[in-house]
């Protein structure tokens, strides 16, 4: 195994173990479905949101059909990544598709064992009366984000890495 994919490798499982471990606190100890919305700053809440669809509440479908194809979607996709993981040239890109997988199979493995991703970050800011809010999201998402960041970041900035199989 190559420095690089053990790189990657290492940042799918960390990514996994802090998203499954922050959703079951929050579910289990935390219990924040029976707390409702708490404020921790004035522009962040933790709040329960049940996503049905993919990151940011894309394609949501509350039908068994519908979550067994984004369930069969999220498996290909891993497996894409995983195989361009495994070819990246730079460790940046290897890393980056490491949050890609962790951030996929947390929200994959949520999809399973609750019908639908647990999220629970919202970020909103007051501007006069009008109150903003972002999606509500979870660690998952932000990994694939980052994820996807760093590999435009490597694209544009670092050497060529393989192409995407």
């Amino acid at each position: 195994m190559t420095p690089r994919l053990r790189s990657g490798l290492i940042a799918a499982v960390a990514v996994l173990v802090l998203d499954q471990a922050t959703k079951l606190w929050l579910l289990f100890v935390f219990d924040i479905a029976h707390r409702g919305a708490v404020k921790v700053a004035p522009f962040f809440d933790l709040v329960l949101a049940w996503n049905t669809g993919i990151s940011y509440g894309w394609f949501q479908t509350e039908s068994a059909a519908g979550q067994a194809l984004l369930l069969a979607i999220k498996a290909t996709a891993v497996i894409v990544l995983a195989i361009w993981m495994a070819r990246s040239q730079t460790r940046i890109a290897a890393i980056a598709l490491g949050l890609i997988i962790g951030g996929a199979i947390g929200n994959a493995i949520d999809s399973l064992a609750y019908g639908a991703v647990v999220d629970f970050a919202l970020f909103h800011v007051q501007i006069g009366e009008k109150n903003l809010n972002w999606y509500v999201f979870n660690l998952a998402d932000t990994a694939i984000v980052a994820g996807v960041a760093a590999l435009l970041y490597d694209s544009l900035f670092g050497e060529p890495a393989a192409k995407a199989p």
